[in-house]
């Protein structure tokens, strides 16, 4: 695995350099770049990594967990009828992202033609759920075609309980982990299922580093083949450790400054 400390980057003016691990975008390559959604350092690098790589004649699928699914006809109709106002898509983004973090991806993506795809569940669906199952949401044929009709490795669903616990401050009690798990197993079902649609191009995908893990995201949804080809590239902030075998490299980049973000679990 690849570690890169990026943390003396974070606030240069020139653009970073190339990272390890660059040569493997090419071709029909899957590559798998998380963020901490609110580290501007994470996008600054990330988009710089994309340039050069579309530079040297990448023209990969843009999938984006900033956009749900839902949209695509109308994210397509906006790339149609308005090319020249690309960031216009953002529009559709659900409340919460900081649109302007992405308005360099979608203006790469429409500079070089790439496919954008919406990547997400909606809050709506999730929160069904959450509450009714994946049945609520999801037909028979979707739920076979997504992998999601069959119970999943027991140390699987434990590692994504756990993770659910602690991405909420260790606060919410055990019965509400399955529920939730569920709800991250299909968000990475999904975005598998479209890595799979676009493979035959080479995908890009910008998500969340949970969704981009090795161990428990989107690659161990994908069929062996497409697993071979692809490159999960975590980015995380000083004290983050991952675990083994999570991320086949990883850039590492001074915290966010940002509220105590369990200062709301503590104060309920």
């Amino acid at each position: 695995m690849y570690v890169v400390a990026a943390s003396l980057l974070a606030g240069c003016a020139s653009a970073p350099p190339p990272e390890p691990f660059e040569a493997r975008l090419a071709g029909d390559a899957i590559v798998l770049l998380g963020e901490v959604h609110d580290n501007p350092a994470h996008h600054r690098l990330r988009l710089a990594v994309l340039e050069r790589a579309l530079a040297r004649g990448w023209r990969p699928a843009l999938l984006m967990e900033q956009l749900d699914r839902e949209d695509q006809g109308a994210i397509d109709r906006l790339r149609r009828e308005a090319p020249a106002h690309p960031e216009r898509v953002l529009d559709l983004a659900p409340p919460g992202w900081r649109v302007s973090d992405y308005r360099p991806f979608v203006a790469l993506a429409a500079r070089y033609g790439l496919p954008l795809v919406a990547a997400n569940l909606s809050r709506e669906d999730a929160k069904r759920i959450s509450r009714e199952g994946l049945d609520a949401v999801f037909s028979a044929e979707g739920l076979a075609a997504l992998g999601l009709d069959r119970p999943l490795p027991e140390d699987w669903q434990a590692a994504q309980e756990q993770e659910i616990h602690a991405g909420h401050c260790y606060a919410l009690p055990a019965e509400s982990w399955p529920a939730l798990a569920a709800v991250q197993f299909a968000r990475d079902a999904l975005m598998a299922q479209l890595v799979r649609e676009h493979a035959g191009r080479g995908v890009v995908l910008l998500a969340g580093n949970g969704h981009v893990r090795r161990d428990l995201g989107v690659p161990r949804w994908l069929p062996p083949p497409l697993r071979a080809r692809t490159l999960a590239v975590g980015y995380l902030e000083t004290g983050s450790e991952p675990p083994p075998g999570a991320f086949d490299a990883v850039v590492v980049t001074e915290r966010a400054t940002r509220p105590d973000p369990c200062a709301a679990f503590r104060d309920a």
